[in-house]
């Protein structure tokens, strides 16, 4: 080990080399509850042939590398081994090139989400993915677990911004796909194997991601429902009423309102709280079109009794002041002790299954505060649950829920991966055909098994 650490070293510099005390603490978990562990060393290359460097020599001696970035995973993906070497790519973070002709931005895996979408801004247009911890997480993190996010009813996940990707295989070869055009049909599309493997297959080091108009306006409401199917009746008649300028529609229950509401210390602006709400945001040409749009459904659906109350935001601060509550997780997360939920359900199905849910964390721990909220456009819907007083339970309350999202034949993760806290129910979401396939895959490309081992799935 001497020997590789000195080789990693010469490769790198010895200031990207850090070993024992000088490795950051925050290198050693992700934002999930997996506990905390020092690696062999931190590496921090600040090129593509760097990382080449590191994976061939990490290759050559058998050990394993966890690729890092901006660690606010909640499954225990980017969390080291003390077997292994953590590879942080926070110092390639250069946005090298903008297209605003083809609309395209060429960014390194270390780039942080607000860095690319400040870069789109400036160029006059919008980078299509949004996330609460924008600042922190990177783009190489969120490519390698295909993140959503508030806006993929209107403009898809990570995987419909990625148009080429470059990526350094296991044993340090290099495979560049940066190509940047919407149609090549050439084959196998190699990049997509890459997008959500969560650094299984090999590390992203650069992408090319395609970029939006940006809306001239943008109209923020939020709608106090009754019950849940007035909350699909609402997206239902908003997309008729103005077909491609939902923006986001997010839904949270008034368990999570008043929680969000107390960590905020901002009152909610209803006379009473109403049993869900949903945050609306329309993008469009002008904020008079996308208001003389909504007035006429929302009218005809507060008549109907369909909706309870409507906000409607008069400039951007309020607007900010409404999606502050909706981005109130991390400050939950800090008064809980909590155990994350990330799923996905057909649409028709959500009502029912928090019902469910309810009842049976009731039923079998009485008093258990269980908050959710979620992308209604996409049918992501999100749980937290405070476990505190309840050390025991953590994986009984996974094994109920994650049963009744197997009934409903939906997704044990919509957006945060599976990593290590949701490997072992990985087959109630996939096939053993599928299994047996995505092992294949493992194999072929890391055949060592050395690429963020004992993440996603086992392969023997």
């Amino acid at each position: 080990m001497d020997a590789l650490i000195r080789a990693l070293r010469e490769a790198l510099g010895h200031a990207a080399v850090l070993t024992g005390e000088g490795i950051p603490v925050a290198h050693e978990r992700d934002w999930s509850v997996v506990p905390a562990q020092r690696p062999l060393a931190l590496l921090r290359p600040a090129s593509t042939a760097e990382v080449a460097s590191v994976l061939r020599l990490a290759h050559e001696a058998g050990v394993a590398v966890v690729p890092q970035g901006g660690l606010t995973g909640l499954v225990g993906g980017a969390t080291p081994r003390a077997d292994a070497l953590a590879l942080s790519l926070a110092r390639m973070s250069a946005i090298e090139e903008i297209d605003a002709t083809a609309a395209t931005i060429t960014a390194q895996a270390g780039a942080t989400l607000q860095a690319v979408q400040d870069a789109a801004t400036a160029a006059g247009l919008l980078f299509g993915v949004d996330l609460a911890p924008r600042g922190s997480c990177q783009i190489g993190g969120l490519i390698s677990t295909n993140a959503g996010g508030t806006g993929v009813i209107q403009y898809g996940s990570m995987r419909a911004q990625v148009l080429g990707l470059e990526v350094v295989l296991a044993d340090g070869t290099l495979l560049s796909m940066l190509r940047p055009m919407l149609k090549n049909n050439t084959g196998y599309d190699l990049a997509h194997a890459f997008i959500g493997a969560e650094g299984t297959l090999g590390v992203v080091t650069r992408a090319i991601l395609r970029l939006h108009p940006k809306p001239r306006t943008r109209l923020t409401a939020l709608v106090a429902l009754p019950d849940y199917a007035a909350a699909t009746q609402l997206l239902q008649t908003l997309r008729s009423a103005l077909p491609g300028s939902i923006a986001a529609f997010e839904l949270m229950w008034d368990d999570f309102l008043a929680a969000a509401s107390r960590a905020t210390a901002q009152a909610l602006p209803f006379a009473g709280a109403p049993p869900l709400a949903a945050l609306v945001e329309f993008s469009g040409p002008d904020a008079s079109s996308l208001q003389a749009g909504i007035e006429a459904p929302l009218a005809a659906l507060l008549e109907a009794g369909k909706v309870l109350d409507i906000v409607l935001a008069q400039s951007d601060t309020q607007a900010a002041k409404l999606w502050r509550l909706r981005e109130s997780v991390g400050e939950i997360l800090m008064r809980f002790t909590p155990l994350n939920f990330d799923i996905s359900l057909p649409l028709a199905a959500i009502g029912t299954f928090v019902a469910a849910c309810r009842a049976q964390l009731q039923a079998h721990w009485p008093g258990c505060e269980a908050l959710f909220f979620g992308h209604l456009g996409d049918g992501n819907l999100h749980i937290i649950i405070d476990v505190t007083g309840l050390p025991d339970a953590g994986e009984a309350i996974e094994d109920a829920i994650y049963a009744l999202v197997a009934q409903e034949r939906g997704s044990i993760s919509a957006e945060h991966g599976i990593g290590l806290l949701k490997k072992h129910y990985l087959a109630l979401s996939r096939s053993p055909a599928e299994l047996a396939a995505m092992r294949a895959i493992k194999r072929a490309l890391d055949p060592r098994g050395l690429m963020n081992p004992g993440k996603v799935l086992d392969v023997d």
